[in-house]
């Protein structure tokens, strides 16, 4: 081994950065193993980006999830129902991160001949701790890995004489109800995500081009300690204002023309989605009443929401007030999801509720997040309302985290 090879592995030793700890990591775990006993899983290997920072504090920049067929993604974290530790198992490139990223205990490094693919000495390590018995779950819904070396995984565990089956449900539903130091996290990140849109409201301007609003909205909230969103953030402007979905790009903003932005302020990874509107210039007078009646959604949202409230009178409520608003039928999409953990490339969470779902008995408990989306598309082909915020529900309250006006916003040409 070559010399500073060696200085760095035996000293370097970075501080650590990990945004909770011990007590909490350790109750996570009870709670994985109690679902995992439940689920009759016995050994679970997870591998998304959001399970493996759940349980160990985990983050870094690369997944391998879209990398050469040599290099597959494989490191992971292996739980077992009947033991109070995990095994991180990682490649030999991450092996100083790990110090200060996580709070395992035991990491297992690949070896150096076989740095890019560990499947063997996984299934190896696993079999002389005496875990390779019974169920294996593993997160058949996750992005990372991709089907082919999930499958890998799948023929290497059944090889040992495993059953494998999916475990994906076990960590995405336990996320739903997140501990107060996460509702904390949540409502800086709805702080940040703020600070992003009155960045957009202060550039947008004629001739400025959406690229550069992205620009100063991403300057700002990492100037605020915000981090990387999930999903790359739009700035939609003119006929563009019609789609949700596209990407900022090279156009030039005009007089005349409405701007859409979508925002998510990130801290220690847990997301807080607002999107709002800008008219540059005076919009029209139907545009203006139209946009209104979507924003009066969001105060009907607010007079409503509190601890437990059940999702199925939220949406009768809301499918109600557009019937009678006379907007019903120009719906684009209205509803939410969860929010909380989430990595490149989404940050929609487990559970979605949409106005068809009027007989959900789903409780809004204390300790869980979701967004909701007024989106309509707006006379004059102006572009959608779009009307994001995220409704926090505490231990004794419930609130929307933007604070940032919810009407057109209306901008100097």
């Amino acid at each position: 081994m070559s010399k500073n090879r060696a200085t760095v592995l035996e000293h370097c030793h970075p501080a650590l950065e990990v945004p909770f700890g011990r007590e909490e990591y350790r109750a996570r775990l009870t709670r994985i193993r109690e679902r995992m006993a439940s689920d009759g899983i016995d050994l679970l290997y997870l591998t998304s980006p959001e399970s493996l920072f759940y349980v160990s504090g985990y983050t870094c920049e690369w997944y391998q999830t879209e990398s050469p067929v040599s290099w597959p993604p494989t490191s992971g974290i292996a739980v077992h129902v009947d033991h109070d530790k995990y095994v991180l198992f990682d490649t030999p490139s991450e092996q100083v991160m790990v110090r200060f990223v996580t709070l395992a205990d035991d990491v297992r490094i690949f070896p150096l001949e076989k740095r890019r693919d560990g499947i063997a000495f996984i299934v190896d390590e696993l079999r002389a701790e005496g875990w390779l018995q019974g169920r294996v779950g593993l997160e058949l819904h996750s992005h990372r890995p991709n089907p082919a070396v999930s499958q890998r995984f799948r023929q290497a565990f059944e090889a040992a004489g495993c059953q494998v089956i999916d475990g994906s449900a076990v960590l995405r539903e336990l996320r739903w109800v997140k501990s107060p130091q996460e509702m904390a996290y949540l409502e800086q990140a709805g702080r940040i995500g703020d600070i992003g849109l009155a960045a957009a409201r202060d550039a947008i301007r004629p001739g400025v081009t959406e690229l550069e609003v992205y620009g100063e909205v991403i300057c700002a909230m990492a100037k605020a300690g915000g981090e990387n969103p999930g999903i790359t953030l739009p700035v939609l402007s003119g006929p563009k204002a019609n789609t949700g979905h596209a990407l900022a790009g090279r156009r030039s903003i005009q007089a005349g023309e409405q701007v859409n932005v979508d925002v998510c302020g990130v801290y220690n990874r847990y997301h807080c989605n607002a999107a709002r509107s800008f008219y540059v210039g005076e919009p029209p007078r139907d545009v203006v009443e139209f946009y209104d009646k979507a924003a009066g959604a969001m105060e009907l949202v607010g007079s409503l929401i509190r601890p437990n409230l059940r999702v199925g009178e939220l949406v009768k409520a809301l499918k109600a007030y557009y019937e009678e608003q006379g907007i019903w039928e120009e719906a684009s999409w209205l509803g939410g999801y969860e929010l909380g953990i989430a990595f490149p490339p989404d940050w929609v969470g487990n559970f979605v509720y949409e106005m068809s779902h009027e007989d959900s008995d789903v409780l809004l408990e204390p300790g869980t997040a979701v967004n909701f989306e007024s989106v309509f598309f707006g006379p004059r082909m102006s572009g959608l309302t779009y009307l994001i915020d995220t409704l926090l529900f505490k231990q004794d309250a419930a609130e929307l985290a933007s604070r940032m006006p919810r009407g057109l916003t209306v901008l100097e040409a």
